[in-house]
């Protein structure tokens, strides 16, 4: 047993439940036994490439996100073009107030792979349950994140409805600081309507109290600026 294998082992299992199928279900769908998808999830054994994929697909979702990356080994250290926010980390988190239910939402980011032109391919989990098993999730969110002098932009594609898309903008992302604020623009679907919502993104998870609620809603400061240029604008 390491580490590795309980970690994709405990990925497969949210994934699965998330889905709402059985291990019998999962078992017809990629031709192994009850037994041994469960010693899969348990961590007991490894799992070879091609029935790791044979997996995701089953499960409906990308391959990158059974895999498991080394928390003191984050995506970005390497990257001497990386700003200092986002500096040696592999995963954060962002915070956003829903006006519609009068509720705090928290969003889990995993940093997987490299790709072209400096852009780094990533998971975003919108409206999570729980931090021990965010992937299972009101939305989840596949895209890139690309940074440059004066910011950081991550791109993003709903991957159930892949009409939804939306760009997170985070300013100065070279000053390192616990937590950065962002500009989410996206679409809501109820009511359906573009939006441009202000987002707060951390290092690490934060405490959900009444004093982040103040700080995510809308302030005095914020419909100051939104009179002055006419538009929604975080610094």
């Amino acid at each position: 047993m390491t580490i590795i294998s309980e970690e994709i082992g405990k990925k497969i299992n949210i994934y699965r439940r998330a889905k709402k199928m059985t291990l019998d279900g999962l078992s017809r769908k990629v031709c192994k036994s009850k037994s041994t998808l469960s010693k899969y999830e348990k961590g007991l054994i490894s799992i070879d490439i091609e029935t790791l994929y044979d997996i995701a697909s089953a499960l409906n979702i990308h391959v990158e996100q059974l895999l498991y990356a080394m928390p003191q080994q984050g995506n970005f250290q390497n990257d001497a073009a990386c700003p200092a926010f986002f500096k040696n980390l592999s995963r954060f988190y962002s915070y956003s107030f829903d006006g519609r239910d009068r509720r705090m939402d928290c969003s889990v980011f995993d940093v997987l792979s490299k790709g072209e032109d400096g852009k780094y391919r990533l998971m975003m989990y919108m409206n999570i349950k729980s931090y021990d098993s965010y992937q299972d999730c009101e939305n989840t969110y596949w895209g890139y994140i690309q940074h440059f002098d004066a910011m950081s932009r991550i791109t993003l594609t709903n991957k159930d409805t892949p009409m939804e898309k939306a760009i997170i903008q985070v300013l100065a992302s070279f000053l390192d600081s616990p937590t950065k604020w962002g500009l989410f623009t996206g679409f809501s679907s109820r009511p359906m309507m573009p939006v441009a919502v202000k987002m707060l993104l951390s290092k690490q998870p934060l405490k959900e109290d009444e004093a982040l609620i103040k700080k995510l809603k809308v302030s005095r400061e914020d419909i100051r600026l939104l009179k002055l240029y006419n538009m929604m604008s975080v610094t």
